[in-house]
C-alpha cells in the first residue's frame, strides 16, 4: 500500500499555514506582547525597590557615621572635661545618652514613614497592573 501525494495534501499544507499564520497574529504575538508589559512592570517595580533599598540603606550609613562622630565628639569632650571635673563631664555625657536615643526614634519613625510610602505605591501599582492584566486578558473592561 502506498500513500500518494495529490492536491488535497497541498491543501491541507496550505490550510495548516494559513492556521499557524492567523493563530499567530491573534493569540500568540497579543499574549506575548501582554506578557512583555508585565515583565517589563515587574522590573521596573524591582528595580524602584532596590532604588528604595539603596535610600534606606544610604541613609542608615549616614546614621551610622553621625553616630560614630557624635560618640568621637562625646568622647574626646569627655577626655577634656575630666581634667575640669568629674561633675562636669557627667552632666556632659548625659546629655549625649538623652540625644542618641532621639535621633535613634527619628531615624526609625522617618525610615518606617518611608517603608510605608513605598509599599503604598507599589500597592497601588501592582492593583493598578493587576486590573489592566485581568482587562486584557478578559477582553473587556472590568470597572
Amino acid at each position: 500500500m502506498t500513500i500518494g501525494l495529490d492536491y488535497t495534501f497541498w491543501i491541507q499544507v496550505v490550510n495548516f499555514l494559513f492556521l499557524i499564520f492567523v493563530l499567530n497574529v491573534l493569540l500568540y504575538k497579543p499574549v506575548m506582547g501582554m506578557l512583555q508589559k508585565r515583565k517589563a512592570q515587574i522590573e521596573a517595580s524591582e528595580q524602584e525597590i532596590k532604588e528604595l533599598n539603596l535610600t534606606i540603606a544610604q541613609k542608615e550609613a549616614r546614621y551610622e557615621e553621625e553616630l560614630r562622630l557624635a560618640k568621637s565628639s562625646a568622647l574626646e569632650q569627655k577626655k577634656e572635661i575630666v581634667q575640669e571635673g568629674a561633675d562636669a563631664a557627667k552632666a556632659i555625657l548625659d546629655t549625649a545618652r538623652q540625644e542618641a536615643p532621639r535621633m535613634v526614634e527619628q531615624f526609625q519613625e522617618k525610615v518606617a514613614k518611608d517603608v510605608a510610602e513605598a509599599k503604598r505605591v507599589l500597592h497601588e501599582q501592582s492593583e493598578k497592573l493587576a486590573m489592566e492584566i485581568a482587562e486584557k486578558v478578559m477582553g473587556r473592561s472590568i470597572r
